[in-house]
């Protein structure tokens, strides 16, 4: 298949935000006298934000990251005032990106167009992108369709701005849960980047699996 746009999710699979997330929590938290334990940041987050996404109606990611970041410290034993709780959000421009994501990606980007899907609001995406230093074609984010993944309006929408009923669009992300399952179960080819060695979760398997994006690259430009 002749590729034209390879599509990216952002955070976990362009910006590790486990390590962002984890930086925040413990500044945040050594202010108040507390110590945090990485391990349960991670994994009380990966339970809870989820949960608070799909609870009700569309509210943006910053409100999302407030109420994830209340929920978490309350798990943690840390009664983090709601006052603070902007921390998390304040924090996201300064997630460290992966340090095989600009190279690849220029390399990528001489061949394909380039995209990004991201649960996440415009400006929040912007400072993100902007840290990357790599030019996108186009973005889908939350904001602008008022709905997160793995609801499927992020796919649906790539598919119609990369045209040809999506054949020509290839999307790329670290999350199973997230866009793995929710790509596939619409046809679209994927490539699942799989930089921790993770049991393939339920669902169409993606087209191809890689370990870091390097391997993307070389897969895709030989």
């Amino acid at each position: 298949m002749s590729w034209e746009t390879i599509s990216f999710d952002c955070y976990g699979t362009l910006v590790d935000w486990e390590a962002g997330i984890v930086e925040a929590f413990q500044r945040a938290a050594a202010e108040d006298g507390h110590q945090l334990d990485p391990r349960l940041i991670v994994s009380a987050y990966h339970e809870i934000e989820p949960q608070v996404q799909s609870a009700g109606t569309y509210r943006p990611y910053r409100a999302i990251l407030e109420e994830a970041a209340l929920q978490v410290a309350h798990r943690l034993s840390w009664e983090l005032e709601s006052g603070r709780a902007g921390f998390l959000a304040e924090s996201l421009p300064d997630w460290p990106v992966f340090p095989d994501t600009r190279k690849a990606l220029e390399r990528l980007g001489d061949r394909y167009r380039l995209a990004v899907l991201s649960n996440i609001d415009d400006d929040l995406l912007a400072a993100t992108l902007r840290e990357i230093g790599v030019s996108f074609d186009w973005t889908v984010t939350a904001q602008q369709l008022r709905s997160y993944k793995p609801a499927p309006a992020h796919f649906r929408e790539a598919i119609r701005r990369a045209g040809a009923g999506g054949a020509r669009l290839i999307h790329t992300a670290q999350s199973w849960f997230h866009d793995i399952a929710p790509a596939t179960q619409l046809g679209l080819a994927a490539v699942w980047v799989n930089r921790k060695g993770e049991p393939a979760g339920v669902g169409r398997r993606p087209l191809h699996t890689v370990a870091h994006l390097g391997e993307l690259a070389d897969w895709l430009t030989d």
